[in-house]
């Protein structure tokens, strides 16, 4: 072979050797459109500011993420010592300082330098509303020292408000069907999509001063006052919604005690959801300090009350159906107190005080209504030393409670959202998805941060299996075409000894 054919043959692979070996590295260590880059997380903080107590939710997820879903996670939860901050209404600083330690526990788990840019909220409910209701002073108050104190810590504090009851049933909702994957998901083509045929489920949720229940009807809502309607992820929603303000577990509570005070003509009240043998003294003033509740106009505040538990689920089960008036009236579906209501449809999620009191008794499992009515009618009938000794680390205020609790709950969904023996079966009660307590802070948090988009969200970041394939067939001629200029350059020594001898 003549030695400038070898020659250019030679400078013609390296060359190509070169360009090939320039845009093999380009191509991996330059990151194209679909590449993952690593990125640090972000955090957001959520005071649930409710009726009983107050907890602070810690989040976190990929910082390159924002507009995916399920990829939130909860890093921890510190529930605040003493009362809900409504009960702090004569002593406003008392509120702010006891959020302190819950502050000091999250930004331990925060880095430093993420700390100012983390968004922080709290949201108040049912007992805020109720405070407010009563002396809007005193709720001003009790915000002014909350958002001092949290104004202290170096976090992008974006307001302390109360949440309306609509936006509590309507954020529960949100937090449901962003960790189930409803309204959008990942999917096998590699790309967000809305889940073909998955309906979304709706949300029951219990406090301790209101109740909510959100859900899609299969009927245009009648009442706008219910209505509401989202635009996620490219999909249109409208759903029925709506709070009953002093329905929460613990008002519900109240009402019933002041009902059988009222029934009573002396200052002994038999309380048949009481365990048997259980006793305790309770003042007027202490019975009638909510609005969800009207003293007697003869009543004396500092008359002392005695409460006497009977222990009689039959008659349990009528004073707390008292509480309610399930009459409609007009010609249109209702819940209760008039209140309009479309048929229940699909699955629902039942959380917060529905599951901590069916948990009691074991009752989260999925039973059917006949078995979750005879477990509770057998709790109810039980004597206050045998309810003790079968529970032994519970506090002596749920053991008090639970019989009432339980049959208030059968109440409420089967009589109040009219919930059948037929979709009893529909109801789960959780806590968790995903690791992730559900109730409305998640949602709220979503919402407020722009991670919840009207329209769909762009493709994920990821490398695609085809890039890694040119890849490799790029390697491959690399090593081809290096053996063939090795060989022409073995031929090309070997041609000019031969023409030298």
């Amino acid at each position: 072979m003549p030695t400038r054919l070898l020659r250019a043959v030679g400078w013609s692979s390296a060359a190509l050797l070169g360009v090939l070996g320039v845009a093999v590295f380009l191509l991996v260590l330059t990151p194209a459109k679909d590449a993952a880059l690593p990125m640090r997380n972000k955090y957001g903080l959520v005071f649930d500011a409710g009726s009983t107590h107050t907890s602070l939710y810690t989040y976190r997820w990929p910082a390159d993420k924002e507009n995916g879903t399920g990829i939130v996670s909860q890093v921890d939860v510190c529930t605040v010592e003493g009362p809900g901050i409504s009960s702090y209404a004569d002593d406003p600083a008392g509120a702010g300082a006891s959020l302190r330690p819950c502050l000091d526990q999250a930004l331990k788990i925060v880095p430093a330098e993420q700390q100012r840019e983390t968004p922080t909220y709290l949201g108040a409910t049912a007992g805020m509303r109720l405070l407010r209701e009563q002396n809007g002073t005193k709720a001003e108050q009790v915000f002014a020292e909350v958002a001092k104190v949290i104004g202290e810590y170096p976090v992008d504090f974006r307001g302390a408000r109360i949440l309306t009851g609509t936006e509590e049933g309507s954020f529960g909702w949100i937090t449901v069907n962003y960790l189930l994957e409803t309204l959008v998901k990942f999917s096998f083509a590699e790309k967000w999509e809305h889940p073909e045929d998955t309906e979304v489920l709706g949300a029951l949720d219990l406090g301790g001063a209101s109740t909510q229940i959100t859900f899609q009807p299969g009927v245009p809502v009648e009442d706008r006052n219910t209505s509401v309607f989202f635009r996620l992820y490219g999909t249109n929603y409208s759903l029925y919604s709506h709070s009953y303000l002093c329905y929460g577990k613990t008002q519900a509570l109240k009402m019933l005690l002041a009902a059988l005070h009222q029934d009573s003509v002396t200052a002994q009240i038999s309380h048949p959801c009481y365990p048997m043998g259980y006793q305790e003294n309770v003042t007027v003033a202490e019975l009638y300090d909510s609005p969800c509740v009207r003293a007697p106009s003869t009543a004396s505040p500092a008359q002392v009350l005695t409460v006497t538990g009977t222990g009689d689920p039959a008659r349990c089960s009528t004073a707390v159906q008292k509480l309610f008036n399930f009459s409609c009236g007009a010609q249109r579906p209702c819940g209760f107190n008039g209140v309009y209501q479309p048929p229940v449809r699909g699955q629902f999620f039942a959380f917060s005080g529905f599951y901590r009191a069916f948990l009691l008794l074991n009752l989260t499992g999925g039973q059917s209504l006949a078995s979750v009515n005879a477990t509770i009618r057998q709790f109810c009938a039980r004597t206050w030393g045998k309810v003790q000794k079968l529970f032994p680390t519970t506090s002596r205020t749920h053991l008090r409670d639970a019989c009432a609790v339980n049959s208030y709950i059968l109440t409420l969904l089967l009589q109040g959202y009219k919930f059948n023996q037929k979709t009893w079966l529909n109801i789960h009660f959780i806590r968790q998805v995903a690791d992730v307590d559900v109730g409305w802070t998640l949602g709220y948090m979503l919402n407020l941060t722009n991670m919840i988009p009207s329209e769909p969200p762009p493709g994920v970041i990821v490398l695609q299996r085809k890039s890694w394939i040119a890849v490799t067939v790029l390697l491959a001629i690399m090593l081809i075409l290096t053996f063939c200029l090795l060989t022409v350059m073995c031929l090309q020594r070997n041609s000019s000894g031969y023409e030298r001898l």
